[in-house]
Parts: structure tokens; sequence; C-alpha cells
């Protein structure tokens, strides 16, 4: 061979080899291969064990590999369980006390623990009002207190007040026994007899009405009294508590009498027979003993005022005040 045919022939055998190297440069990347050598490639996809998810068959497992449950009779487990025919048990004792002490002493243990928090006797006495009160003419004094005992429920309440000159018989006083009930956490029914006593005649009144915490913290009371000579009277009476310092509070009270009919031998005239109107400031040594200082205006109105006059009275007035209010 000559030299010139050497490099023509290593020319042609470097074209020959190329699609080759091509071709199996493709297979790596991702690129179809021929069928011959996709054949030598393929994983082994039969298998000489039983079919894996034939159901009913022993050797049955799940994608896991774990044993799946048998449906054909065989004992089943979970949820799959039949219905058994055993006695439910005992249902749990609520107080674990009891499995140690006897039931009886664990029963008066915890009556006494109800009574002690929140079912026992309680009692209160108070003197809102007990007070010495300057005005024009002669000075007098003034009392408006009440007392109660008994339990969150039922309560006996005794409530009085009155009001006289100095130096002279009692003007007008009056005392009520009640029963309270409790319709509420915050109002009380109450229903009883009322005694007035002093200057005129003496009667004695049935009695129903209510007392208790209005929204926004106003202490009301009101009430209906019939006498045992058929005449209705009625009062309705309030008071706020406006804390200005830790100790010093200030409390502003009304108070109005009403009549149904006009009651000559009681100077009481039909409709609204007095108003007071009263604002009082209080320092509160300790929460059960408190010295108040304050001023009180009194008004008679309409036939009322018309008897004050006759007897040489005047229908109004205001009063200088100087009380304790005191609570045990």
């Amino acid at each position: 061979m000559n030299r010139c045919s050497l490099p023509l022939a290593a020319a042609v055998s470097f074209l020959a080899a190329v699609p080759a190297y091509a071709q199996d440069h493709a297979s790596h990347a991702g690129m179809a291969m021929p069928a011959d050598r996709a054949a030598t490639t393929q994983p082994e996809t039969a298998s000489t064990e039983p079919d894996a998810l034939a159901p009913g068959s022993k050797d049955s497992h799940d994608h896991n590999g774990m044993p799946m449950p048998q449906q054909d009779g065989a004992a089943m487990g979970g949820t799959a369980l039949p219905a058994g025919h055993a006695p439910a048990p005992k249902p749990q004792t609520d107080h674990y006390a009891d499995r140690q002490f006897p039931a009886a002493d664990m029963a008066r243990a915890r009556a006494e623990m109800m009574r002690e928090q929140g079912g026992q006797t309680v009692y209160q006495v108070m003197f809102n009002l007990a007070e010495y009160q300057a005005r024009e003419g002669r000075d007098g004094y003034r009392w408006d207190g009440e007392a109660f005992v008994g339990g969150d429920i039922h309560r006996l309440w005794l409530k009085s007040e009155g009001e006289g000159a100095l130096g002279d018989r009692l003007e007008s006083g009056e005392v009520q026994a009640l029963y309270s009930r409790a319709v509420g956490p915050y109002f009380n029914l109450q229903a009883g007899v009322r005694q007035d006593f002093g200057q005129g005649p003496d009667r004695t009144y049935a009695t129903v009405g209510f007392e208790g915490l209005a929204p926004y913290m106003f202490e009301v009371e009101g009430a209906l009294f019939l006498s045992s000579k058929g005449d209705l009277l009625g009062r309705l009476e309030g008071y706020y508590d406006q804390r200005i310092t830790q100790r010093l509070v200030l409390q502003p009270r009304v108070e109005l009498n009403l009549a149904a009919q006009e009651v000559p031998e009681n100077r009481l005239g039909a409709g609204l027979t007095d108003a007071e109107l009263g604002l009082r400031l209080r320092y509160e040594i300790t929460r059960q003993f408190a010295p108040y200082v304050g001023v009180s205006y009194e008004a008679k109105t309409g036939r009322t005022a018309d008897f004050a006059r006759a007897r040489g009275e005047n229908p109004t007035g205001t009063s200088f005040v100087l009380g304790v209010r005191a609570w045990f």
C-alpha cells in the first residue's frame, strides 16, 4: 500500500466510529437506547412467589410487607371483634377518698364542706344612717338601719327608721319584720309586717317589696304597705357609693314616699307625699366604721304640704348632717 492510501484509510475508520460513540453517550443522558441494549438493562419482573395481593391467601401481605387481616372466618382483631356478653365494668367513683374511708363518714364530711362554702347561716347588722341633723328651728336626729340572719336563699330581715327633734318626743318611727327570698344573684323578694309608732295613730301594715343591687352598683329598695284600715302606701329609695379613694366615699341618696289615697289622721295626701335628697361624704376608718358629713333636703308635696302648713310647719327644709355608718 502506498503512502497516500494510509491517511485515507485512517479517516474512514474514524468516521465509522463516531455514530456508535454518540449512541452510547445518549443512553447515559436519558435518551432511548436500541432495543437489543434496552432488553439487557431491564430488571427482572417475573416472580416465582405466589401473588402477593391475592385475596384469601395465607401468605397475603400489604404493600409494606405486613400481614393482612383474614376475612374468611379466621381470627380477627382491632375494631373487628365480635359482640360480647360480658357485664359492663363498674363506674369509677367521683371521690377517691371513698376507697379508703367509710362512705357515711365521707358523705358527712362533704355536707359539712358544702355548708361552710356557701350553705352556712350568716348575719349582719347595719346602720346606714345614724346622724345628728342641724336644721332651721330645732335640731333633730335620724336613723335608718337593718339586720338579717339566714342563708343564701332564705333570710329573716328586721328594718327600722325614724326621726325626731332634740328635746321632744319622737316624730315618726317604724320597724319591719320580713321574710326574704333570693330570686337571683342580686335581688330578694320580701314580705312581712310593719308597725308604726311615734306621733299620730299607731298602724300595722302588711308589707311586700324587693331589695337588691341594680346595674351600675345602685342599691335599690321598694315596698308596698297595706294598713289594717285599708290604706295603701308605697316607698322607693336608693343610693350609690361613689368611691373617691380607698377610704373616702361619696353617697348620693334619694327616697320617695307615696300614698294611694288621702289619710288625714296621718296627715298624708294622695300621690307623692314627700321626697328626700341627700349627699353624704364618709371616711372609712375601717370598712365597718365610717363617720360622715353631708346635707339633706326634704320636701312635702301636695296635700301633705298643706297639712304641714296647717300645723305651722315648713313643708321644706335643709339639714346639715353629721353621723356614722357602721355594720358588724
